[in-house]
């Protein structure tokens, strides 16, 4: 079985949206919409401080579909243009798709939108002309601060690659599972990661 994600270190992020400007051109998204938003998370108090500057913490959270293990956003589609392919990842036939959005109104992390143009549904794709090909998606290949890196989870997020080449277990600080989060998990098992180690994990909150 093959689950291919994206891990992001969120200590390294510092919010250039590369990922997100890449993205748009890349992949021909529509003025107004994202396939992968950067959020700006905080500021929030430090735990114990002053709540006042320089006792806040702030990060940058990327959003984008999820890949899921169980999208609740397939289990909703009338016509199956949503599926789940054989390297995980969550992908549409626009060719089926009829554009009632059921599967936007499905999804939790608000990462679908319809294309008012063409009336199908949109969002990531995690690159599939390119990763079918054996390159990276194009937020990772084009992330400047080696914060993004992909992989198949099944085999270990250690072992993802990065925009040079190099392994996440190799270049990244060290990290330990507790210190690995996921988006809100509401029965469907979001496959993306995030790494953060001395700040407190908010969400999307």
């Amino acid at each position: 079985m093959t689950q291919y994600s994206i891990v992001t270190d969120l200590d390294r992020c510092v919010g250039c949206l590369a990922c997100s400007v890449s993205c748009k051109v890349v992949n021909g998204v529509p003025t107004g919409n994202f396939w992968n938003k950067t959020l700006r998370i905080g500021p929030h108090p430090k735990e114990g401080g002053s709540g006042q500057y320089p006792d806040v913490e702030m990060y940058f959270l990327n959003v984008q579909c999820q890949h899921c293990e169980n999208p609740e956003c397939v289990s909703v589609c009338p016509t199956e243009a949503s599926h789940k392919t054989a390297d995980g990842t969550v992908q549409i036939d626009k060719e089926r798709c009829i554009g009632c959005q059921f599967c936007a109104m499905a999804c939790p992390y608000g990462v679908r939108y319809l294309n008012e143009e063409e009336r199908v549904v949109e969002k990531c794709t995690l690159c599939e002309q390119k990763i079918s090909q054996g390159e990276l998606p194009q937020c990772v290949s084009q992330c400047c601060g080696m914060a993004r890196w992909f992989g198949d989870a099944e085999q270990g997020i250690e072992g993802f690659k990065g925009p040079r080449g190099e392994t996440l277990g190799s270049f990244l600080n060290p990290f330990d599972d507790s210190q690995v989060y996921r988006l809100v998990d509401v029965g469907n098992g979001p496959s993306m990661a995030y790494i953060m180690r001395e700040m407190k994990w908010q969400g999307m909150a």
